[in-house]
């Protein structure tokens, strides 16, 4: 039975999502399979692969045939030079310990590499954010500049409409002042007499009754 190592679509549309697949090569692109080798996620950047590296390894040895997307990426995954690693040691060119440590090494090295890359993105996308930000306040400082003559003749217009009724009210509170005023000095100028007349009564009485007691 030909075996092919292919994806098979998934996820929503617009936004694909694929298994990697080892499939009957004469079955439906996404029909059945014989075993899920591991997932494609292409929406994420860079691209989200996770691999079954040995049975991956297993299905090429027993002569499985990959698609020219699936080649690509057990290429990027290692899968294909593990293959060729064990290739050697069958031949006995390597041993297992040096096929192991070779590719140790690669994957190190390709991890190493796949994580400067999301640096750099991580970089360029802050750089990218900064710099939107600053175009944004200086279109809004630009608005506000073009606004300011407006507001301000807006307040020139209140000041004009307001300051007769502001002058109006300084000269009746004026006036309010200066009538306390004249009440206070009246009723000041007033006490004097009151006294004086309180005292008249007093003094008339005195001397009755000073002849009431020569009477007696």
């Amino acid at each position: 039975m030909p075996v092919k190592i292919r994806l098979q679509r998934h996820g929503k549309k617009g936004k694909p999502f694929y298994w990697i697949v080892a499939a009957d090569a004469r079955a439906k692109r996404d029909g059945k399979f014989l075993e899920k080798l591991g997932t494609y996620n292409p929406n994420t950047n860079p691209a989200t692969i996770t691999i079954n590296v040995d049975g991956s390894v297993k299905w090429l040895s027993n002569g499985a045939q990959p698609t020219d997307t699936a080649r690509a990426i057990l290429s990027y995954k290692g899968v294909l030079l593990k293959h060729h690693l064990l290739g050697g040691v069958r031949k006995g060119a390597l041993t297992e310990e040096q096929a192991e440590e070779k590719f140790n090494a690669w994957v190190q090295e390709k991890e190493a590499s796949v994580q400067a890359k999301k640096d750099g993105l991580s970089k360029t996308e802050a750089e990218a954010r900064a710099k939107a930000l600053e175009a944004e306040k200086e279109v809004s400082a630009k608005r506000a500049a073009a606004a300011l003559p407006e507001v301000e003749e807006v307040a020139e217009e209140v000041v004009e409409e307001t300051a007769p009724v502001v002058e109006e009210a300084a000269a009746e509170a004026t006036e309010a002042v200066e009538e306390v005023k004249e009440e206070a000095v009246e009723e000041t100028a007033a006490e004097p007499e009151a006294k004086a007349e309180e005292a008249a009564p007093a003094e008339e009485a005195a001397p009755a009754a000073e002849e009431s007691k020569e009477e007696e």
